[in-house]
């Protein structure tokens, strides 16, 4: 472990990162919102931090071992969360306590989307600016955006890159060098952040909010400018726009890079795991719809667009609301939180557990029933015309089982925390997915959540965006032995 070498390294991205706060700094300035000395500290903290640990340990050379990029992510993803936190606790607008501060800037960053912050269209733009592009920079990683940076400055990011990607990915390496690798996830990332802001504008919003949605849109975080959300534009085009693009983020970036390779969009329908998605989708969004018509709820139309639109919006895990799917009847509401749970794709900006991991367990599921019709028979587990290796599905149900652990106790430490079962369960679900909204208190904000509610909460959302293990493994003893 070499200590010393990640101070450094932290050093040097709490300065990159610096630089996120003086965008909305010039916002504030040009506008004169009243946000600008929160900015301006918030900058200079952040930067001198990171100057700091960078001048502490200038002169470390070392290649970094897997253990270091397990331990780099995990404190820079908890360190940016805490400087994160700066604006919102400074500014007098919104004037966020401590935990409320650190609560946003994790959600933001972690793209779940759950806020303590209520009165959003009274907020400074430069605030709204700020959130929203947390979780842009959330959406593809704060350290797979660095290893672009980072060999010019002599560290290699191969290990960064493999813990921070999310989930078992097929093929991460889409060029033969990590760095060029980074370079085209970024511009993918940047060039479908540009087209959603310009279908936004077209469909009606104003600049402002059609790139700060973009923002959460493309990286699935779920803030709005708003707190109508996406249902303050009373715009059925838009929920539509929204809904494609979210769903678009929630596929793989890989599979995003090799359609645009080959020039041919049958690729998203040769993917196991698109399909599997995208059945997954319309199955889901079908009942529902039917069910929110023949219920009462809405009117045919309605139906559609309010089933295909919160249907998307929760099932990869982006958490945008045009209207309070809280008080929808019958059994809606708990299966809409359920939906989280799938997630978006592996390599995808979406959270939950990722479709390919529900997807092996599925047809795990139905192996092991052919099995025993017939017992003496080898039938291979396969992933489109690929053999999955047995440790790769003992790794996937290891990966689950811990999962459902850790939303279990962590559903138990919110009851403990005074909230009542539904919440609890909701507000876990929402946090360990990076959805946001829940069900009962938390289904509008988390603001009436106690102090260590919130910080237990902040602690789902890590684990969740961190893929349980890369954050886990940092608790077992045998990680800082020699």
């Amino acid at each position: 472990m070499h200590l010393r070498i990640i101070g450094r390294i932290i050093g040097v991205l709490l300065m990159i990162f610096s630089l996120t706060m003086a965008v909305p700094a010039v916002i504030s300035a040009w506008l004169n919102d009243g946000a600008l000395n929160a900015f301006v500290t918030a900058f200079a903290l952040t930067f001198s931090g990171g100057l700091l640990f960078w001048l502490a340990n200038v002169n470390q050379r070392h290649e970094l071992s897997i253990r270091d990029g397990f331990l780099i992510v995990s404190l820079f993803w908890t360190v940016l969360g805490l400087f994160g936190a700066l604006p919102f606790y400074l500014a007098d607008n919104p004037g966020l306590s401590v935990s409320d501060a650190v609560f946003e800037s994790i959600s933001g960053l972690t793209t779940t989307g759950a806020t303590v912050i209520t009165g959003l269209d009274e907020l400074p733009i430069s605030i709204l600016f700020y959130r929203q592009f947390l979780q842009w920079l959330g959406g593809i990683g704060i350290i797979v955006i660095a290893v672009a940076i980072l060999p010019i400055l002599g560290i290699g990011g191969m290990q960064l890159y493999r813990a921070e990607i999310p989930g078992p990915v097929k093929d991460n390496k889409l060029t033969p060098r990590i760095t060029g690798t980074a370079k085209i996830l970024f511009l993918m990332y940047v060039a479908l952040t540009l087209v959603c802001t310009l279908a936004y504008w077209l469909a009606g919003m104003s600049f402002f909010d059609a790139i700060t949605h973009s923002f959460s849109t493309v990286a699935i975080g779920g803030f709005s400018t708003h707190d109508a959300s996406m249902g303050y534009f009373q715009s059925p085009l838009i929920l539509m726009i929204c809904s494609g693009f979210m769903l678009f983020a929630a596929l793989s970036f890989t599979i995003h890079f090799h359609v645009w390779r080959s020039r041919s969009i049958f690729y998203y329908l040769k993917d196991s795991e698109t399909s599997f998605y995208l059945i997954i989708v319309a199955i889901a969004t079908l009942t529902i719809s039917i069910y929110l018509y023949f219920s009462g709820t809405y009117a045919l139309q309605d139906s559609i667009i309010h089933g295909v639109f919160h249907t998307i919006s929760v099932v990869t895990t982006a958490g945008f609301g045009a209207e309070d799917f809280s008080i929808w009847p019958s059994f809606l509401p708990v299966a809409v939180i359920m939906l989280s749970f799938i997630g978006g794709c592996a390599g995808s900006t979406g959270g939950g557990m990722k479709v390919v991991r529900v997807m092996l367990i599925a047809k795990q599921g139905i192996r092991e029933m052919k099995q025993l019709i017939h017992p003496n028979a080898v039938i291979p587990l396969k992933i489109g015309s690929h053999r999955v290796e047995a440790k790769i599905v003992s790794a996937v149900w290891s990966f689950v089982g811990i999962y459902m652990i850790s939303f279990i106790m962590i559903t138990l430490a919110m009851m403990a925390c005074g909230l009542d079962a539904l919440s609890a369960f909701s507000a876990t679900a929402a946090a360990i997915n990076n959805m946001g909204p829940g069900l009962g208190e938390v289904a509008a904000s988390y603001r009436s959540v106690s102090d260590a509610g919130k910080w237990i909460l902040c602690y789902a959302m890590l684990l969740g965006r961190l893929e349980i293990f890369t954050l886990l493994v940092l608790f077992l003893p045998s990680f800082w032995r020699r």
